[in-house]
Parts: C-alpha cells; structure tokens; sequence
C-alpha cells in the first residue's frame, strides 16, 4: 500500500508516519493478495486541542473510508483501524455469500479468525425493515431542507424544480446541509 498522509495544524513527524503505516498495515492480513491501494490520511488539530484522523483507500471493489475525533490521535488511529476491519468483515462477509449463492470459491479477502473484533450478524443488520412511498414534490433546496427540518429527518429526497433530478438534501455532522444530485 502507498500511503499519502497529510497534516493540517500538525506537523506529521516520522513517528506519526511510522505508527500510521504499522497500524493500516495490519488491514493487509484481510487480503488474499496485497492490494495496491493508495492510502490517504488527514491528520487535523483543532484550537480546542481534539484531533481528526481520516483515512480513505479506494480499491477496485470498493472503498474504505473512516474518519474519528478525540482528544488522543493515536487513540483516533486505534479506533480507525477497529473501524476500517469492521468494513472490511462486513464487505467479505457480504461477498463470500454472494460466492456461496453462485458456488464460486474464490475471493478477494482470507478468512480470519480474530476473537478480539466482534463478529457482525449480517442477516440483522440488512434486515430492511420499513418501505415507504411518496409522491416528490418539486422544489428547490432551500425548501427541501424547510421540509427536513420539519421533519426531523436527517435527509430528504425531492424532485429539483430547476433540472427535474432526483436531489438528496442532508444535514452534516458540523451542522451544514450537502445535496448530492443524481445524474
């Protein structure tokens, strides 16, 4: 793996990098081969001393992405990489049954038995629970996220009066609002 590891109010010292690339390493024992991922890393220090890590490594079958704040960023680090391993499981766990269903072997990821991470139900946690179907309104953005808010929800998906697209408006953990458009 390459690794790109940048830092933003923090200089990024060789023990940093080290302990960075020792931990995200340790993703390597997942694949059957060594993947050569590019992995990009965003150390931030805020004025009120908390850390941000990101961590992002895009693969030809998906992308791994985490990010976590905490007063400790080695500490931020350490619950990344639990973070990126629980992806990971989850991922193969998905595939190997989709394997299982097609009656190929083959896979990207080995099977690793590790008693220290928790073992994901994946027949509950994609258990789709509630259906609901509604007519989209045309509006613009700003009116979408009126309707969100008063809602309660934390998204809301509407027809742009503009182009006539499928928009989601959503709320951001800082508090702002994203729209992502369907092209």
């Amino acid at each position: 793996m390459n690794y790109n590891i940048r830092g933003e109010n923090i200089e990024v010292t060789p023990a940093i990098r080290e302990y960075v690339e020792r931990k995200i390493a340790k993703l390597e024992r997942y694949f059957t081969e060594t993947p050569d991922a590019h992995v990009n890393v965003n150390l931030r220090v805020y004025n009120d001393k908390k850390s941000k890590v990101e961590v992002t490594i895009p693969m030809t079958q998906l992308v791994l992405r985490a990010e976590e704040t905490n007063e400790d960023m080695y500490a931020a680090i350490d619950l990344i990489v639990d973070k990126l391993e629980r992806q990971i499981r989850k991922h193969k766990t998905k595939v190997n049954r989709k394997f299982r269903e097609k009656g190929s072997l083959t896979s990207m990821f080995t099977v690793v038995e590790d008693s220290s991470l928790p073992v994901v139900d994946e027949e509950h946690e994609l258990e789709l629970v509630r259906t609901k179907r509604f007519d989209l309104k045309p509006m613009d953005s700003e009116e979408a996220i009126l309707q969100m808010n008063m809602l309660g929800h934390s998204f809301y998906v509407f027809t742009n009066s503009a182009n006539h697209n499928t928009n989601v408006v959503y709320k951001r953990k800082d508090g702002r609002y994203g729209l992502i458009e369907a092209q």
